[in-house]
């Protein structure tokens, strides 16, 4: 008997899994700015001009597209639920600039900090709900492996590097399955969205926040865009 009690939960577990997959929505759209987009700002390379200043650099706190797409935005589904599956995802150094500037994950996630530039790094973050650390990279550690321990709570956590001052990037701990990050036309897509209603945030770091409601369909794309304003 308790053989097909525990052979029965399984079953309505795959049956459901399937179910979510089959009849999920797809919630895509592009985030915009509203208005004309500000010059290209280039940054001074002051340090280590030798492997940071092998090209050009520029602010990435506004990227924003020949369309006007922004790149690099969050776009979210704040009050949806879902379990999220744990990734090992990679941050690199690259010409004293983060590659990605803004990585998203889920919580529990394990981040490979990578040193691709062969000279002394400091990793620092800025967080709130989960613990800040502040280490130095030197040439000879390739990788720092940020454990998911020090990720278990949904939050944006900036990251800084104590040695090159310009270095800014952003992590996006999520607490659920729906998110997505633009690419730089704008655009983005949040897949196997289970159907109902929901609030979808998009954020920005100079920008800040915005907020609108969507109805996801079984086995349907729903569209929502974004028009950023300058404060």
């Amino acid at each position: 008997m308790r053989k097909l009690t525990i052979l029965t939960m399984m079953c309505a577990t795959l049956a459901f899994a399937g179910w979510a997959h089959a009849d999920g929505g797809t919630i895509s759209g592009t985030v915009k700015l509203d208005g004309a987009a500000p010059a290209p700002k280039q940054i001074e390379i002051s340090k280590d001009k030798e492997v940071c200043g092998l090209k050009p650099h520029f602010d990435q706190s506004l990227m924003v597209g020949s369309g006007g797409g922004i790149q690099f935005a969050v776009v979210s589904l704040t009050d949806a639920k879902g379990a999220t599956t744990p990734e090992t995802v990679k941050f690199d150094q690259q010409g004293c600039q983060y590659v990605p500037h803004v990585l998203a994950f889920p919580v529990g996630s394990t981040v490979q900090v990578v040193n691709s530039d062969g000279i002394l790094h400091n990793i620092h973050t800025y967080s709130e709900k989960n613990p800040s650390f502040n280490m130095a990279q030197p040439k000879f550690k390739k990788v720092i492996t940020v454990q998911p321990d020090q990720l278990k709570e949904p939050e944006l956590i900036k990251v800084t590097c104590d040695a090159h001052g310009w270095m800014k990037g952003w992590w996006f701990v999520a607490g659920n399955p729906y998110y997505a990050v633009t690419d730089d036309s704008g655009n983005y897509t949040i897949k196997d969205v289970p159907p109902g209603d929901y609030t979808i945030q998009v954020w920005q770091e100079k920008l800040g926040t915005s907020d609108q409601k969507v109805s996801v369909k079984a086995g349907a794309t729903a569209t929502a865009d974004f028009a950023l304003k300058q404060k």
